[in-house]
């Protein structure tokens, strides 16, 4: 059937920024034809898209969909450090290696030094993200990718040879650098090579990448539980030199994102990405052309540079831009902030409720499979309902989970309480895991701009990365007995925290779903409410749009 996406009504008359102003002399390959060949050809190249039904586009993107799942698989490796860290609390062969002694007789890390373990990847993260910024822009996302790999690969030794605690946090900073490169790379990557009808099945699936990792850890850990010797966390850490290898080889392979060699001036060769990215088979009857399809990025890239100043991170905080990267910052903030972070100490959060150390692992294990139902179900619901009301519906649920995880631990401590709290924590994951967990990704990809994406989904990460830290140090606090030991009443902490979170979606977060790269721009362009975004129809005659793009236009020129 055909897609029922929203469209750009659209006319003979050209834009307006290619009419009066033409690209940079020699930065088009004379076959694009002049300014106004181009946006005949990206106009065109736009109907096409939006009339393309999910199984054509299927059809026509195997390979961009194949080389997308391929690029965020490495995301798996974060996922799996993050809950393999945060599990080895609940770890007694760990404890005793790299804990002290405590007064009950177990041996256990201070909630001192577990926030410095689970903060020091964030931190050496927040480096990996401004470099990746900087770094893929300038050398392209498949380079940068291989590096990161390399570096992950030999950071990996440090944690598996560690023989004391300081060294642990060492490796961890040093490796949290290449997963804050994974962090971003991979979502813009799948952004880039992907159609609007594409987009949020791969950008979510880097949310599901890393569900598949918090699972495998907890299943590696939960089958060595009963060891006792210094293997059972040795083997875990050994398993991450299992990914980089792989992923390294199909990335050599892989074509380079089109967007990025349309900023390039490299025409002829984002041409030749996207019919590497594309099916050559004739018998699907679609009426694609890759020449077309450059032209559209070619022409999006050619508004951009009007409406954007330069491409630093300075610019993401002029102009529309500050808009785009405030949405975007916050929405992947909000991951931190709605209380999802207990997920990633979900062992030890089940252990410090009650439960033994094998039933602790065996609850990890069903909210992690319940993260990936959830994660794959979003798929469908977000064809329906869109990123908003998805995103918003989803911390509604996650408040109400909160409140009622603070309710239960007002009671009694006794098995029935125990069960209700950790059932009630698997009724969580699935909520985060069907709408704000992987509807971030789809969002953020989809509202920064194209000349500014790397670097605003940079931003966003680091800030999520900071809220992260700041986890990393009070949730430790909230479950630790010898600490605060709020244990499920953090559920009250954080459900008002998730409650100022709804208040500042509703006025404040758009709905991109079905929209094209170069209309988002005209909405952000043209001060758009958010909670008009779906419902505005984009008019290129309309004199609305002439007047803000001429506007645009009769700035001077930046440099880019």
């Amino acid at each position: 059937m055909a897609s029922n996406e929203p469209k750009t009504e659209l006319s003979a008359e050209i834009s307006p920024v290619f009419i009066e102003h033409k690209p940079e002399v020699g930065s088009v390959p004379g076959d694009y034809g002049d300014a106004m060949e181009i946006a005949k050809q990206a106009r065109e190249a736009t109907e096409v898209e939006h009339n393309l039904t999910l199984g054509q586009n299927i059809r026509l993107y195997p390979k961009a969909i194949a080389w997308s799942i391929l690029m965020s698989t490495a995301i798996i490796m974060e996922g799996y450090d993050v809950v393999l860290m945060g599990s080895f609390y609940a770890y007694p062969s760990f404890n005793k290696k790299y804990g002290t002694l405590q007064p009950n007789g177990k041996y256990s890390l201070s909630a001192a030094w577990q926030s410095g373990l689970s903060n020091g990847v964030n931190i050496g993260a927040i480096f990996g993200l401004m470099l990746n910024g900087i770094i893929s822009e300038r050398y392209g996302y498949r380079k940068t990718m291989m590096g990161g790999l390399l570096f992950t690969t030999a950071f990996v030794f440090i944690l598996f040879f560690a023989e004391n605690v300081q060294t642990l946090l060492v490796g961890e900073i040093l490796l949290g650098i290449p997963l804050g490169v994974f962090q971003t790379l991979t979502l813009a990557y799948a952004s880039e090579i992907c159609p609007v009808g594409l987009r949020a099945y791969l950008t979510t699936y880097v949310n599901l990448c890393w569900v598949i990792g918090q699972l495998l850890a907890s299943s590696v850990l939960r089958a060595l539980v009963n060891r006792t010797d210094e293997w059972s966390y040795r083997i875990p850490f050994a398993l991450q030199w299992v990914w980089p290898i792989p992923i390294f080889i199909g990335v050599t392979l892989a074509p380079e994102s089109p967007w990025w060699l349309v900023r390039q001036g490299k025409h002829q060769e984002a041409e030749a990405a996207l019919a590497r990215l594309t099916s050559r088979n004739n018998t699907h009857s679609i009426p694609f052309d890759a020449k077309k399809n450059v032209a559209m990025m070619i022409h999006t890239n050619e508004i951009e540079k009007r409406m954007t100043l330069g491409t630093s991170y300075i610019h993401c905080f002029k102009g529309v831009d500050l808009r785009r990267t405030e949405i975007a910052c916050f929405v992947w903030a909000i991951q931190n902030l709605c209380g999802a972070g207990i997920m990633g100490y979900s062992t030890y959060f089940y252990e410090q409720a009650g439960l033994n150390p094998e039933n602790s692992f065996n609850m990890a294990l069903a909210q992690y499979g319940i993260g990936m139902v959830g994660t794959i179900s979003s798929w469908v619901f977000m064809s329906y309902f869109g990123r908003r009301t998805l995103y918003i519906a989803g911390l509604i649920l996650l408040n109400i989970c909160l409140f009622t995880i603070g309710f239960i631990a007002l009671g009694p401590s006794n098995p029935t309480t125990q069960w209700a709290t950790g059932s009630m924590l698997l009724v969580y994951t699935f909520f985060y895991d069907v709408t704000v967990g992987p509807v971030c990704y789809s969002l953020v990809s989809e509202i920064s701009s194209t000349r500014l994406r790397a670097k605003t989904v940079v931003l966003a990460r680091s800030l999520y990365s900071i809220f992260s830290i700041v986890n990393g140090v009070i949730i430790p606090h909230m479950l630790n007995p010898t600490a605060w030991n709020w244990k499920g009443k953090s559920g009250f902490f954080w459900g008002s925290i998730c409650f100022c979170c709804i208040i500042w979606c509703y006025f404040r977060l758009p709905e991109p779903k079905g929209r094209s790269y170069g209309e988002l721009d005209l909405l952000f362009e043209s001060k758009t409410s958010a909670r008009k975004f779906k419902s505005k129809t984009i008019d290129l005659t309309s004199e609305e749009v002439h007047e803000a793009r001429r506007q645009v236009c009769a700035m001077p020129a930046a440099g880019h």
